[in-house]
């Protein structure tokens, strides 16, 4: 591979803006470990790329759902952040909650936090309720509210007036729990 404004072009034509080394070596249609990682870095270095975190490289404006739900994967946006943007919670978070394999919290850039909460694996890969994005995966509101009961089970919601309760009255099966649905129809009876 030939280093010229084409190859960094490739990338920028691409309607993603994070990047994993893997998905680099199929657009540039390298297989070359050591020349992908010599360019990504030459790019990161010269600022046509921005180095977030070992083997994830970003476009100058990138997308931050995206980079979180890239990190680890599988990964879905979901709990406070989507439930703040919803509007059934009114605290503001400048978190990323996301629904993962694994609980852990990591820093982007030294500035965007982002929250990985461990769900089960036949809920996390259950992709009811959950809207495939062009580059993300993001929880509906009503998958957001039941995934936030089904790890604290007696959150505060300021506004439940938005929710479909028949929806979540169909989600909740995917939880395999009859704790789950008692809790959902605690909610319920509380909204009513």
């Amino acid at each position: 591979m030939k280093s010229n404004n084409n190859t960094i072009l490739r990338l920028y034509k691409q309607k993603q803006s994070v990047f994993s080394v893997k998905e680099v070596s199929l657009i540039w249609q390298e297989s070359n470990p050591v020349n992908i990682k010599a360019y990504l870095k030459y790019y990161a270095d010269k600022g046509d790329l921005i180095h977030l975190r070992r083997g994830i490289y970003a476009k100058k404006n990138f997308d931050a759902y995206e980079v979180a739900t890239k990190i680890y994967t599988p990964a879905y946006v979901s709990f406070e952040t989507v439930l703040r943007n919803e509007g059934v919670i009114f605290q503001y978070y400048e978190t990323i909650f996301v629904a993962s394999y694994l609980t852990r919290d990591i820093i982007l850039n030294n500035k965007q936090k982002i929250t990985y909460r461990k769900i089960k694996n036949s809920i996390l890969l259950n992709a009811e309720g959950i809207v495939r994005n062009e580059n993300y995966a993001i929880a509906s509101k009503e998958r957001a509210f039941l995934d936030m009961i089904y790890l604290m089970r007696d959150y505060y919601f300021d506004n439940l007036r938005s929710i479909d309760w028949k929806k979540c009255f169909e989600l909740v099966k995917i939880y395999e729990s009859s704790e789950m649905e008692k809790r959902l129809i605690k909610y319920h009876n509380k909204y009513k």
